[in-house]
């Protein structure tokens, strides 16, 4: 019994103590701790006010930087390209604006556009790797040679390349008689669709005829728009390392090409981040991650230019970038023939 008082008796008295301390404490500090309180918020407060100050002048710089380039790219542009052809190749997940902004300033630079290939989702699903290295395999031109370390979309690459590019100047504007088999092919699998452009320019400046329904005619270069957001999950890498297999593979089979997009595809997951991670890619294919920016789309005409005169770089403001245009302007390149609707159709 005495045991049990004793032990009663110790924990009321501490928690009296407690009790004690408590009161004694908030009524003695009270006002120290209210003063400090007031004092931080004010401080974080008048840091708020200081840094939404400066955001609001910085988005009014870009506002006005974006205005001043947009206002003058065609005139930073003009005869960049003259005399080329370029075919737009658009990833799933590219943006509508950004590809038809593109497509606007390569045109304003003189180029011809020959039409545009969309990939779908389809084209970068990893499941259908299998698929697409038996299709490649099975609608391959005979010109078309397959290393034995290719993967599926390093062949799939070559094979596309093969209907909507050349290297060859003179093959410019024609139409590869194997082309239509290829992109027919593709387009029924769900890999793609084609848009070809109304008409391209005959050699004495005449309009002349569409090419076919489906087709393309042959284009020196190619800009392949990357998706607006990084690959997220398991399959991330493989698809953004399919977007690099074939801008590689559209440069190999042409005179240059260029791959843009967004800052935000230089984080991982993003085609351009795989691209600028592979040595091979990135010693041969330029990247431009400003595409969203007017000065951006300037940026690539000027690289798709130092492409078609043996250059490379890779350009923007992202992860990966080694400047943000090329160090200094690159002559403009020798003019490929006039596009023309004849002969190869």
């Amino acid at each position: 019994m005495i045991d049990f008082r004793y032990h009663l008796v110790s924990i009321v008295a501490i928690f009296l103590a407690l009790s004690v301390g408590i009161v004694l404490g908030t009524t003695l500090l009270e006002e120290p701790a209210i003063k400090t309180a007031e004092t931080l918020a004010d401080q974080l407060s008048k840091g708020n006010t200081e840094l939404r100050d400066q955001l609001d002048v910085l988005r009014k710089r870009e506002a006005g930087n974006d205005a001043f380039a947009a206002a003058r790219t065609p005139e930073l542009v003009r005869g960049g390209l003259a005399g080329q052809s370029v075919v737009i190749v658009e990833a799933p997940g590219a943006t509508a604006a950004v590809r038809d902004a593109v497509q606007q300033t390569i045109s304003d630079a003189g180029a011809t556009v020959t039409g545009r290939v969309t990939l779908t989702e389809k084209y970068v699903d990893a499941e259908q790797s299998g698929f697409i290295d038996r299709l490649a395999l099975a609608v391959k031109p005979a010109s078309v040679v397959f290393p034995a370390e290719d993967t599926p979309y390093d062949k799939a690459a070559a094979v596309l390349a093969s209907a909507i590019v050349t290297a060859d100047p003179t093959q410019t504007g024609k139409e590869n008689p194997e082309a239509g088999g290829i992109l027919d092919a593709f387009e029924r699998a769900g890999l793609l669709s084609v848009t070809g452009t109304a008409a391209t320019p005959a050699a004495d400046g005449r309009e002349a005829s569409a090419a076919p329904e489906g087709r393309l005619f042959l284009a020196g270069a190619a800009v392949l728009i990357a998706p607006a957001e990084p690959y997220a999950g398991e399959s991330a890498a493989a698809q953004a390392d399919a977007l690099a297999a074939t801008a590689l593979g559209l440069d190999e089979g042409s005179r240059g090409s260029v791959l843009t997009g967004t800052a935000a595809a230089t984080a991982a997951g993003g085609a351009l981040a795989a691209l600028r991670e592979n040595a091979v890619a990135a010693e041969k294919v330029s990247s431009v991650d400003t595409a969203d920016m007017p000065a951006g789309r300037v940026v690539v005409v000027y690289a798709l230019r130092e492409q078609l005169a043996g250059g490379v770089g890779q350009y923007g403001i992202g992860t990966g970038a080694s400047a943000f245009e090329p160090t200094a302007p690159t002559p403009a390149p020798s003019a490929s023939p006039p596009p023309t609707a004849d002969s190869g159709g």
